[in-house]
C-alpha cells in the first residue's frame, strides 16, 4: 500500500529553474562568460558541479567569486519573490492528494530560498516537513536525502513513492530504495529515465498514476 509520497521542489512543484539559471547567467555575462542551456544542464543538473570553476579559470579570487555568488542570490531571490512560480497543476493536485497520502519535499535548495518560494505558494501546508540543503549528509545523487527523509518520516521505503523531475533526483530516490515517477522538465527531458517508475509529462496525472502503480502491487505484480 502506497502511504507517503516525497517531492522533489525545483522543476516538479515550482518553476523555479529557469530563474537559478538566468540569476547564474547574468552574473557570469557580466565577468564576459557567456553559458549555454547546455553548459548549465550539464554541470549542474547531471554533474551537480557548479560553474564558479569557469571564473577561476579566468583568475578570479575566492573573494570575488563569494562575492559573485551573493549577486546570484540577490538576483534569484528577486525572480522568484516576483515571478509566477507555481507549476501549472501543483496546487490542484496537492489539494487532491491530501489526506490519501503523507507528504514532505525533499530538495537540494538552500532554505533561504524555498522558505522564500513557498511564502507565495501556500504548498507547506500540505506537507509533514521539508528537508533542505544541509539537512543530510549528501546532496543528489547521493541516497542522503531521500533516506534522510524516510527516517525522519517513519515511511517504509516499499510504501513510499517519490516525485522527480531530473537524473541526479532518480537516481538518488533509486539509491534509496524508493520507486520514483518522473515529471521532465524542457531542461531535463533529454535525460535517461530509463529507470524511473513511470515517466509523466503532467503533475495532474500524478494521483492516476499512484493507483497504478497499487493496483499492479495489489494484484500480486511488481513495479
Amino acid at each position: 500500500m502506497i502511504k507517503y509520497i516525497l517531492w522533489d521542489n525545483d522543476g516538479v512543484l515550482v518553476d523555479t529553474e529557469k530563474y537559478y539559471y538566468r540569476a547564474i547567467r547574468e552574473v557570469m555575462r557580466d565577468c564576459g562568460v557567456t553559458i549555454t542551456e547546455e553548459q548549465y544542464r550539464q554541470n549542474l543538473l547531471v554533474h551537480s558541479r557548479g560553474l564558479w570553476h569557469l571564473l577561476e579559470d579566468r583568475g578570479y579570487s575566492g573573494e570575488e567569486i563569494s562575492g559573485f555568488r551573493k549577486r546570484r542570490d540577490f538576483l534569484y531571490l528577486k525572480y522568484i519573490e516576483t515571478e509566477d512560480i507555481a507549476v501549472p497543476g501543483a496546487a490542484e493536485a496537492l489539494e487532491v492528494l491530501q489526506g490519501r497520502y503523507k507528504m514532505s519535499i525533499v530538495t537540494s535548495s538552500q532554505r533561504g530560498h524555498f522558505e522564500a518560494i513557498h511564502r507565495r505558494t501556500g504548498f507547506l501546508r500540505y506537507m509533514e516537513f521539508a528537508l533542505t540543503k544541509g539537512d543530510y549528509a549528501k546532496s543528489k545523487p547521493d541516497p542522503a536525502p531521500y533516506l534522510t527523509a524516510l527516517r525522519k518520516m517513519n515511511a517504509p521505503a516499499n510504501e513510499t513513492v517519490v516525485i522527480e523531475d531530473s537524473l541526479r533526483g532518480l537516481e538518488s530516490a533509486v539509491g534509496a530504495g524508493l520507486r520514483c515517477i518522473v515529471i521532465p522538465t524542457a531542461l531535463t527531458a533529454t535525460q535517461d529515465f530509463s529507470r524511473a517508475t513511470m515517466v509523466l509529462d503532467s503533475v495532474n496525472k500524478v494521483g492516476e498514476a499512484i493507483k497504478e502503480i497499487q493496483a499492479v502491487l495489489e494484484s500480486g505484480g511488481s513495479v
